[in-house]
């Protein structure tokens, strides 16, 4: 008996580690596919899904469906003008068949993209047309500081990265940010895109931000002006951010020298006067013109190497040396921010960068120093509007500065 006995509880003691071992097992589940979409209750439907694959065609999705050749020719003829003539690879389209012994093909679903898809109906006669999902709009304030460039701030505070770039050209006028620097402040208020309430989509519009920047907060509103409809950016004083010139020829860079009468010249090993800033940048970095105007110099010299210099009006004209490769030509209009250049070493350069040189009334002078004018300018009889519209975007924005900085 007492064998019986001790066998049992082996056997026992075995089936309850191997029940132990299979409760910890993880099985590969396929995702849970939606109940309804696109308007349609997949209960009443035996539902395939798939994505196309390489050189897959409208056709060859057709045939694929228990579809004669016949059939599939008139689907074709039918919705030549309303259906894409060519489907994009990986992108997802769903079939909804009859549930019953035909399986029959009912409705196919393409997705292009997120937000749009094309529909074929097969019920009746044969019906194609494009539609949208819903588009939801939600309202994002957000306070932060930087950690190190914008964009990796931003990504770590889950906001899409590319905000970064429509903030860093609101601000190019008022802000250098190859200055700015960690533990500055700054906040956000923009609208998120979302389809079905639910499925991220990006950024929409950018409705406020300020950020600090040695030590003064400088804020933008977009506003629309009744005159030309255009819409500009202003601080809370309705002063235009975007100026007659841009700070910088270069984006994300670093400034290696600066405008001074007496430089040793790394290359010439004298001590001289440098009128210029050098900017640092990889060998073929574009090269933006600062402002609008017209190309006066294209070419070589044996200091400057390649170089541009523009004539912006009467007044103003820049120059930008060292290019790697000049792609504007003598006579040339630009418009501000057009590259006009690459990034290179060439004449007496030590490294790749572009020094950037302004001059003001013929005489060169320091462009960092230099109080540039706006090119916008905020009409009076728009300023109590304006004034009414930000008052909201400014308090919200305070506020949640306030709570996130403890001020």
């Amino acid at each position: 008996m007492r064998k019986i006995a001790f066998l049992l509880l082996v056997i026992l003691a075995i089936t309850s580690c191997k029940k132990t071992h299979e409760d910890f097992v993880i099985e590969d589940v396929e995702p849970q596919r939606p109940i309804v979409d696109f308007g349609f209750h997949y209960a009443n439907f035996n539902v395939y899904y798939d994505t196309i694959k390489r050189h897959e065609t409208f056709e060859a999705i057709l045939k694929k469906q228990n579809l004669n050749g016949k059939k599939v020719a008139d689907i074709i003829q039918v919705l030549r003008d309303s259906f894409p003539t060519s489907v994009k690879l990986k992108r997802p389209y769903v079939c909804l068949r009859s549930k019953d012994k035909y399986n029959r093909l009912q409705y196919l679903i393409y997705q292009p993209n997120q937000l749009d898809y094309y529909l074929i109906d097969l019920t009746d006669s044969i019906v194609g047309y494009k539609k949208s999902r819903p588009l939801t709009f939600k309202i994002r304030t957000v306070a932060g500081e930087l950690t190190g460039s914008l964009t990796q701030t931003l990504r770590k505070m889950k906001i899409e990265p590319t905000l970064s770039g429509r903030l860093n050209k609101i601000f190019a006028w008022s802000i250098d940010f190859f200055k700015s620097r960690k533990g500055d402040k700054f906040a956000i208020s923009f609208t998120e895109r979302y389809i079905n309430d639910t499925v991220y989509d990006g950024i929409d519009s950018l409705r406020a931000a300020y950020f600090e920047y040695k030590g003064e907060k400088i804020y933008a509103f977009p506003f629309t002006q009744e005159r030309n409809g255009k819409v500009d950016y202003y601080d809370e004083n309705g002063k235009a951010l975007k100026n007659f010139f841009l700070k910088a020829p270069l984006k994300f860079v670093n400034i290696t020298s600066n405008y001074t009468k007496n430089r040793f010249h790394p290359v010439q090993l004298i001590w001289k006067a440098h009128k210029g800033t050098d900017y640092a940048a990889p060998t073929g970095t574009p090269i933006m013109t600062t402002a609008a105007g017209v190309v006066e110099q294209a070419g070589y010299s044996t200091g400057n190497g390649n170089f541009v210099k523009v004539i912006h009006d009467k007044t103003y004209s820049t120059q930008y040396l060292h290019m790697s490769k000049i792609l504007v030509r003598r006579g040339q209009h630009v418009k501000q921010g057009e590259i006009i250049g690459k990034v290179g070493s060439t004449g007496l350069a030590s490294g790749p960068h572009v020094c950037y040189r302004f001059w003001k009334n013929g005489v060169q002078v320091d462009a960092l120093k230099l109080k540039l004018p706006n090119s916008q300018v905020m009409e009076g009889r728009n300023l109590p509007r304006f004034k009414e519209q930000i008052r909201p975007l400014k308090r919200e924005l305070d506020s949640v500065a306030e709570i996130r900085f403890n001020q």
